[in-house]
């Protein structure tokens, strides 16, 4: 299946093949081994070096979370986008610049905030929008931060599963 983000103005930004998991109470796993193709837009792809598993939470959750397998410096990432929704066999979501991170070492960070900033500007975003993702943003620094699940130890064996994958079926 492939994993499609764009940026609010329709234009694709970053997409990569992967395997859907499975379920559980907190949503749907993607899974993709090391040596997975990720490509921003029409760029030149780029090889990922380790396995990570992506979960698309259940109800009208305003990120998908991103779990990279050691030795990655950063354990999760964390795009605050607009709902993710399913195309067949796609995965579609509207990138909307905020992140949130943990990094291997334990730090916990929002990153560009200052992107989101322009591209309020730049792309119009309503205000439903913008409230939205920073309301997104503070919900998932406060449960990485609290050690909450999905954040905490459920992503484990995901990520072991989507290590454990080839690349032949990620892509088909």
């Amino acid at each position: 299946m492939q994993v499609r983000y764009f940026k609010y103005d329709g234009s694709l930004h970053w997409h990569f093949d992967a395997v859907r998991l499975g379920s559980d109470r907190f949503g749907t796993w993607l899974g993709a081994p090391a040596g997975t193709a990720l490509q921003r837009g029409a760029e030149p792809a780029l090889t990922w070096e380790v396995a990570q598993v992506l979960l698309v939470a259940d109800g009208e959750k305003w990120w998908t979370a991103n779990f990279n397998a050691a030795p990655h410096p950063t354990e999760i990432y964390s795009d605050m986008t607009t709902v993710p929704s399913w195309h067949g066999d796609e995965l579609h979501a509207v990138d909307l610049d905020l992140d949130v991170v943990r990094r291997r070492d334990g730090r916990i960070e929002r990153l560009d905030e200052d992107e989101f900033a322009e591209h309020r500007v730049r792309y119009g975003y309503p205000a439903d929008v913008i409230a939205a993702a920073e309301a997104a943003a503070d919900e998932v620094f406060e449960a990485i931060t609290a050690g909450a699940e999905p954040f905490a130890t459920e992503f484990r064996p995901w990520l072991t599963r989507a290590a454990a994958l080839t690349l032949r079926e990620t892509t088909g």
